[in-house]
């Protein structure tokens, strides 16, 4: 009888998919650049960016909280919109996020 361990059989592999065509988007005029299916906070995040709101009484600075939509913190104005839930909005090649400074509405 052999003590030898038998040989592992080799998966085959999955035909390689190409990789993901990354684009921008503007936060404040300046490019950030995004991958397909990332969020808008999710992007900025991955550019170093930790805030896009201030808020309406004292201006302190918010970004993303809980980033599943429930806190409301990572609230930005993207294509004009303001109150956007950037960490549950899907980011657009073009888009043009910028910070949302109180409600939105006060410029």
């Amino acid at each position: 009888m052999s003590s030898r361990t038998p040989r592992a059989r080799r998966t085959p592999r999955a035909p390689s998919t190409p990789a993901p065509v990354p684009f921008t988007f503007t936060f404040d005029g300046r490019p950030v650049t995004a991958l397909p299916g990332q969020s808008v906070a999710a992007a900025l995040w991955s550019a170093g960016i930790l805030s896009w709101r201030t808020t309406r009484h004292g201006g302190a600075p918010r970004g993303a909280f809980c980033g599943i939509g429930t806190c409301y913190d990572c609230l930005a104005t993207v294509n004009g919109r303001p109150n956007r839930r950037a960490c549950l909005l899907p980011a657009r090649p073009g888009d043009a996020v910028t910070t949302q400074e109180g409600t939105g509405h006060d410029r």
